[in-house]
Parts: structure tokens; sequence; C-alpha cells
């Protein structure tokens, strides 16, 4: 067997609980020429390495369809339509899911109000079944055809058990309405479960609505970076003919022109011109970077106002960008399957709450006497009613949904339940630093020099014509001033800019342009400038034709809500690191400034992802702190992943949380608020069992030998309705 193996990532459709993602990646991992098989419930991806020449997507596609779910192959992962049709497939299912549950409601309110005020009236019983049927075999059939897909394969989930207790309450009520002579020949009154068949269904399904509502859509992330590759580009042929073609159809070696404003299509090496290109989207650094011959371009950077060629190194899938679409996906791919906590209890309950119910009947049976059968049959109808998973199903969901609300209530957008549990076990916090810890835009920080208005409007009239990305930041400085005619204009590349102001000559730049041009630079001036650039700011010098006249210094600034959200971090135990792109000595200073101890510079975007996975490795739950392209694969890596509001949307998307108003104090308080949703859920569930441990062995009947006890179906319906209503009660107190 060849050891050359493929790694591809597949939607996994039709799953409706954690024991179906598990099920799938069993399945796949089973099969033979597969190396490895990972499924995330989260994101509905199976992530598969595999023998090619033994397996092809096609045969992992039947075994999984022969398990009762589908994988959607595409033939070609850069169809733009393969992303479309898997949101239509997903889209098309939650209108489906909203459609089912509001349906459900609608029929079962008038159920529960027949059922309470007008049981008397002469067709209350046929009301009910006429308008329970559809809810149960119409809005409620997915739990039935689940449950049936599980029992073939010897497993139970949640569906089971709503399959059953909803099935048993309309099969034991339909009985009860068309024959109650039955049960009165036996000194017994029928009742009807109508309503507990119709409700528990109504309320499961509402859960799952809130449940898929908050776990959004990650693929549209994916689809966004997809979006930055540029679909045609424009080649140099021979004689310099310039011919547009397909980006498919670039190969390395070819000559590329990029002109004013286009996306750079493949990663190369500049032959000729020179311009500024936006490479925030790679480097997340704010400041476009010159590019002139020999140096290097990047496929989704976007050039700005110059044009040059360049030739094509590396095409598809060798380009940076591809590469980091790449990570994304795996890193979403590989975490763990969400197991989550009902999903785990469930796999316990279900067959123990089964067992209880058919072993009550049994007992009933045999040693009840005359009325056993009766009896035996009402006690599996009342402990499968009683066991019902409803408080279950809604205990998670609610909390999530107000502790979510709470959160963007604080401006903290919170993608899905995972991150909320996930966030109060954080023990380190990984934070980018343009546009996370600072502002992300260079500004004017000080002057020396200019303290005239004749100075300043010279220098905001050369630099209101230059096209250097410093140039804004001045602009904008003194953008209250008169501009003054500027003769002979030129901009030199890589150095600044000079002209000629009512008949003098002046220069803007930096202190290379000022030596080249033989200027006098007085020895306070040049002080300043080395203590600005040893704090990491960019200094701009301002001379006439004969002497320097003033340094501008320009940086990006550190928030002020940064230091407090460090110092708050720290002082809870948490370790907080800072990465980025930019130098050593902007890296140190900002670091200083913030109160971060541990820092890296210079790192790229794949090193980021690197940087996090080393910290889990070392048992660190990591939370990932950026606003960037470059940021999204190392969002995607870390345990929780924070997108600042202002920052691109692919980190918004690939984020599991969101801070609207970039302000990083919001961090620990989402941390609080994960502590005490989680808090919440687990009161839920206590709540939740709390109603099952008391009530199964009552509906089974175990007070009878002593005390002649026996528990209403009735009573049964309405602990469960109590059990709900106490679990949603205390979901709301979260508010508080």
């Amino acid at each position: 067997m060849s050891t050359q193996t493929i790694k591809k990532t597949f939607p996994v459709l039709q799953m409706g609980c954690a024991a179906c993602a598990t099920r799938v990646e069993t399945t796949v991992r089973n099969q033979a020429g597969v190396v490895n098989a990972s499924v995330n419930f989260a994101t509905a991806n199976l992530v598969v390495e595999y023998h090619p020449e033994v397996i092809t997507p096609e045969n992992m596609r039947e075994a999984v369809q022969n398990a009762g779910y589908d994988l959607l192959i595409e033939e070609d992962d850069e169809d733009e339509h393969s992303s479309g049709s898997l949101e239509e497939i997903h889209t098309r299912a939650f209108n489906d899911l909203k459609f089912r549950t509001m349906g459900a409601i609608l029929f079962s309110l008038p159920v529960v109000i027949t059922g309470m005020f007008f049981m008397h009236i002469p067709s209350a019983n046929a009301i009910m079944w006429a308008l329970a049927t559809p809810v149960v075999f119409y809005f409620g059939k997915d739990f039935f055809v689940n449950a049936w897909k599980q029992a073939k394969h010897r497993t139970t989930t949640m569906d089971t058990l709503v399959a059953l207790s909803t099935g048993i309450a309309y099969l034991f009520s339909l009985f009860n309405t068309l024959f109650p002579e039955f049960w009165l020949e036996r000194g017994i009154q029928p009742h009807v479960y109508f309503e507990a068949s119709s409700v528990i269904i109504s309320f499961i399904l509402l859960g799952r609505l809130l449940e898929e509502k908050a776990k959004g859509n990650t693929s549209s992330a994916l689809k966004k970076l997809i979006g930055l590759q540029a679909r045609t580009v424009t080649v140099v042929r021979e004689k310099n003919q310039y011919v547009e073609i397909p980006i498919k159809k670039v190969i390395a070696g070819d000559v590329v022109l990029v002109k004013p404003g286009e996306k750079i299509a493949v990663d190369g090496e500049v032959t000729e011109g020179n311009s500024y290109v936006d490479e925030s989207m790679l480097s997340g650094e704010p400041v476009p970077v010159l590019k002139q011959a020999n140096d290097k371009v990047f496929a989704g950077t976007i050039n700005q106002k110059g044009s040059f060629q360049f030739r094509a190194e590396k095409v598809g899938a060798g380009t940076m960008l591809a590469q980091i679409i790449r990570m994304v996906q795996d890193a979403e791919g590989s975490k763990a399957p969400v197991q989550k906590l009902v999903d785990k209890i469930a796999g316990i309950f279900v067959p123990v709450v089964i067992g209880i119910a058919v072993l009550s009947f049994l007992i009933w049976w045999l040693f009840g006497g005359s009325t056993g059968f009766s009896h035996g049959l009402l006690a599996l109808v009342t402990v499968l009613i009683i066991a019902c998973p409803c408080a279950l199903g809604l205990a998670t969901p609610t909390a999530i949904m107000v502790g979510i609300g709470k959160g963007a209530g604080k401006g903290i957008l919170i993608k899905d339940a995972e991150s909320l549990e996930i966030a109060r076990q954080v023990n380190a916090v990984v934070l980018d630093k343009t546009g996370t810890i600072t502002e992300g835009k260079p500004v004017v920080t000080g002057a020396l020099g200019l303290d005239n208005e004749p100075e300043k409007q010279v220098l905001l009239s050369l630099e209101k014509q230059s096209e250097h990305p410093l140039a804004e930041a001045i602009v904008w400085y003194l953008e209250d001033l008169p501009v003054r005619p500027v003769e002979a204009f030129e901009s030199i590349t890589g150095k600044g800019v000079k002209g000629i102001i009512d008949g003098q000559g002046y220069f803007a730049g930096n202190e290379k342009l000022l030596r080249e041009n033989k200027i006098a630079i007085g020895e306070s001036l040049l002080h300043e400038a080395k203590r600005l650039n040893g704090q990491a700011q960019t200094v701009i010098w301002l001379a006439d034709d004969r002497k320097a006249i003033a340094v501008v210094a320009i940086a990006d600034q550190i928030k002020e809500s940064s230091v407090a959200a460090v110092r708050q971090l720290q002082s809870s135990g948490i370790e907080v690191y800072m990465l980025t792109g930019d130098n050593e000595t902007t890296a140190q200073e900002i670091a200083a400034q913030a109160g971060i101890i541990h820092y890296q510079a210079e790192v790229l975007p794949h090193e980021k992802a690197g940087f996090i996975k080393n910290l889990q490795e070392n048992g660190k739950i990591v939370a990932m702190v950026g606003d960037g392209i470059n940021d999204s694969a190392a969002l995607a890596q870390a345990d929780l992943s924070i997108a600042m509001g202002k920052g691109s949307d692919i980190a918004m998307d690939v984020a599991k949380m969101t801070i609207i108003a970039s302000d990083l104090t919001k961090i620990p308080e989402a941390i609080r608020l994960s502590k005490q949703t989680v808090k919440t859920i687990r009161q839920n569930l206590f709540w939740a069992f709390i109603y099952n441990l008391i009530g199964i062995p009552l509906a089974a009947g175990i007070l009878y030998p002593f005390t002649g006890f026996l528990l209403n179906p009735m009573i049964a319906g309405a602990a469960m309705a109590l059990s709900s209503v106490s679990v949603v009660t205390n979901s709301l107190r979260l508010k508080r």
C-alpha cells in the first residue's frame, strides 16, 4: 500500500445530537483505507485522512448513508457553488425546524386549553385527539424516525425517550378515548394524555430551534476567505500584450500586471514598477507596505495607487491565502466532538428509564392480583411521562439564550453554547497587537519644532499630495489649516516627498532623504528623533533646502482599556500573551505599556496558530483575541476565539465571541458571564433530575405496598410541566 494519504473535510448532514457525530466518526474510522477520522458536531464536519487507492469519498458516503446519515461530497473544493449548496441545505433544514416548531406550538395550545378547562364537554377527547395527531406524527415525526434509526443500531438518544414517552402517552390516550369501558369495568377512571404528548414535542422542538439559532453558521467564514481570491488576472505575454485570464489558468512563471486598487491574485516576486500594498489581511498591520523589484507579494492583498508587474511563484492551493483557508478548515475540524452534558446523561438515562418502566409493568402484572395488568400499564405510562426529558431538553438552551442575551446587552456577542461553557476554564489569553491592544491605525502622537502655523501649512500641503499611508495621519492631524499651492512636487519612493512653496524648496520624509540632500540637522531634533525611534514611533522630518525644521512622531496608540483588561486577567490567574507581525522594538514597547510579560514579534499567520497549539499541548485552555484575517487560523485553533467588533468580517465569522466595542475589559466580563451561565445550567439539570429521582419511584408504585398511594398520570404530567417551569424561571434569574 502507498504511504501517500489525502486529508479532506466533508460536511455531514442529518446529525441530530453529539451521539450522531460519534456514530458517523466510528463508521468512517472502521472503513479499510481510512487512517483517521474526526467528526465535529458543532461545525457538522468530517475531517478524514485516507489512502485514495483503497477508499474513495463515494465509498465513505455510502457507509455513512448506511448508518442513517449523509456526506456532502463536492468534486471541486474551489467551486463557489459548493459552499452555496451547503448553506442552502442548512437554511432549508433551519426553516423546516422553524415551521415544525411553530406548527407544533399552534396545535398544542388548544389541546392544553381543552385539557385544563373543557375536559367535561362531550367531544373533549376527540378534539384533543384531532389536534394532537398532527403534532405527534407530522411536526414531531423526526423524533420517531431518529429513534428507529438508533434502535436498528442498538443505541439510544434523547430522541428515543421523546418518541417512547410521547408515543405511548398518545397510544394510551387513544385507547382510553376509543375503549373507555375497559377501565371503567375495572373501577378505574380512564384519563387521556394528548396534551402531554403534544406539549413535550413542542417544548423539545423549541429547545432545538433556540440551540440551532445560537449555533450560527460557521461555513460563511470560509466562504468569505475564498471570496478574497481574485477571479481573473491580467498576464503579460510576448511583445507586451496584456491578456485577461481566469485565475485557475495562471501557472508559475507567468508575468502578472497589477493595476491600482486591484487584488493580487497569486504569490510572486515584483519584476517591474513599485507601489504600496495593503497586507493587513495577512499581517494584521495597518500600514501598507512598499513593494519594489525583488519584493514578495501575496494573494488576497490589495494594491494601492501605483501599478507593477510580478512573476507568479505559487498558484492555486500553494498560495499563503489558500494555506490560511486550509488551516481554518483543519483547526475547526480537529476539535473533539462537542459532547453535550445532556446527551452524555441521556446515554445512561434513557435505557434506565425504559428499564424501570418495563420492570414496573412486569412486577405489577405478576404480583398485583386482579388489577395487576391495568395498574402495571398505568405505572409504565406514568414512569415514561414523569421521566419525559422536557426539562432536560430546556435546561441548557434556556440558560444559554438568557446568557447570550445578557452578553449582547453588555456588548459581548456569543455565537454558541460551547464557547460559554469553555470561557470559564480559560487560563491563557493570546492577544493580537494591532487593532486589539492598540487602536489599529497610525496617528500623530507629538511633534518638535512644528510650533508656527506657516510650518504646519507647509507640511500639510506637501503631505496632502503624498500617496504614503503615513501622510494620512499628518493630514488628519493638521486638517483644519489652509493648504498652500505646491510647485514641482515629487514623490521619492521609500524616502518621502519634496516640492516648492512660495519659491522655497521643502522636504518631508525620513532621515535618509535629508542626508542625501545634505540638509543640516540640529542636535536637539536628532536627539528627539532617536528618543522617538526608541519608543517604536515612526519619525517624519520637515526641512527646507538648508536645514531641518521639525520632527513629527507617528504611532499606533495603545487603547486605554487594554492596560486595565490585562491587569484584570492577570489578577484572576490567567496568563496573557501578545503576538504581532510588527518588529521587536515596537512589540517590546507596546508589551511594556500594556503590562504584558510574554510576547513574540514578527510572527506570521501560520506561526500564530502553531504558538496556540504549543500552549494547548502544555495543558493550557487558550482564548485567542484578534481582529484581522491574519488571525483567522489562530482563532479557529484556539479553545475560545474572540474577535474585536471593528475588525474583519472573517475574524468575526471564525470567532465564537465578538466584542462589539473593541474594549478588552469585556473579556474578563465574558469569563464571569460564562461561570454564571454554566452554574445556572448545572442548577437546571439538578432541578430536571430531582423530579425524576423522586417522581420515577413514585410513578412505579414504590409507596403502594406501605401507604396504598399510586401516582396518577395526570399528577405526573403536572410534575413534568412544573419541572419545565422551574428550569425556565431559574434561567431567567441570570438576567439579574
